[in-house]
């Protein structure tokens, strides 16, 4: 695919390869047109499969039994978001396994049609943040049937990320103001947690939202769905919103102020990973960080 490599141990895979494990896997799809698809994404390559369909790669090679729990987990969040809202959400299709063309599991979905929010002006749309808030409360609604946060991703405890915080600060010293960083982060890694888990999507970045250009269409790349701190979906409030669009999205979840500086904590910890990380393998990504955390320390010194 040409892509640059963002990750140790990042798996090159052409559509020649894509087309090998179809024919021996997935047969009725092998004369289908395959085609990559451009992405800022950092943890799967995507190649469509004809115009429904589009196949998931993991990019970095892991441990088998790993990988293949968290493709797994992936088709299962689709499974469980479908027809979830009004707003569409890839469905389930196929699971691929390991082959000499790619030696991890993979996975196959339905194909949505859409602009990200990326490639279109929305940022100041009440409308998309008013959709927005209606996605994260039905999906936060769904019942969690005592299941609680499970791992050390975000989501979970905002201390558990403190070292890794502190030591992406020092890498962007010559990216942004690591004192100012360095203060936002002390006041928000010590909020206290009141809100009990809820189910929550976890990524959404604004690469993953859908629009028409006003309004959501869809939400996609699911696979961190899971039972986490309610808090964490508050990240498109920093990572897209403009001001106005961003108290919108507030008032529409009626988010009290608690939950609104976690959610504030948990855009930050994201963000700071990505802001020096990418700086040279993914720039999107890392100007994306910046202008995130840039309105995270406007909103503090507001």
């Amino acid at each position: 695919m040409g892509r640059v490599m963002m990750h140790a141990n990042q798996i090159e895979l052409t559509v020649a390869d894509v087309r090998t494990l179809l024919r021996d896997q997935l047969p009725q799809w092998s004369d289908s047109e395959i085609r990559p698809v451009s992405s800022h994404g950092t943890v799967a390559a995507l190649f469509r499969i004809g115009d429904d369909r589009v196949a998931r790669f993991p990019l970095v090679r892991g441990d088998s039994v790993e990988v293949e729990a968290e493709v797994r987990r992936e088709l299962d969040a689709a499974r469980r978001l479908a027809g979830l809202t009004r707003f569409a959400t890839p469905e389930p299709v196929a699971l691929g396994e390991p082959a000499p063309a790619y030696p991890q599991h993979w996975a196959v979905f339905t194909w949505l049609d859409g602009d990200v929010v990326t490639s279109a002006d929305v940022s100041g749309s009440v409308e998309l943040a008013r959709d927005l808030a209606e996605f994260v409360t039905q999906v936060h609604a769904m019942p969690t049937e005592g299941r609680t946060f499970e791992g050390d991703h975000r989501g979970g405890v905002l201390g558990d990320h403190d070292a890794w915080v502190r030591h992406s600060i020092d890498n962007s010293r010559e990216l942004m103001d690591a004192a100012a960083l360095t203060q936002a982060w002390e006041e928000l890694v010590a909020l206290p947690r009141e809100a009990p888990d809820v189910w929550c999507h976890q990524d959404l970045m604004p690469g993953n939202l859908l629009t028409d250009g006003t309004h959501l269409t869809g939400v996609i790349d699911v696979g961190m769905l899971g039972v986490a701190d309610p808090a964490v979906d508050l990240q498109p409030a920093w990572n897209l919103l403009e001001p106005v669009a961003r108290q919108a999205f507030r008032d529409a979840l009626d988010v009290d102020d608690l939950t609104w500086e976690r959610g504030r904590a948990w855009a930050f910890a994201q963000a700071i990973g990505c802001l020096w990380y990418y700086v040279e393998t993914n720039p999107p990504m890392s100007q994306l960080a910046r202008t995130t955390l840039a309105a995270l320390l406007d909103e503090s010194r507001g």
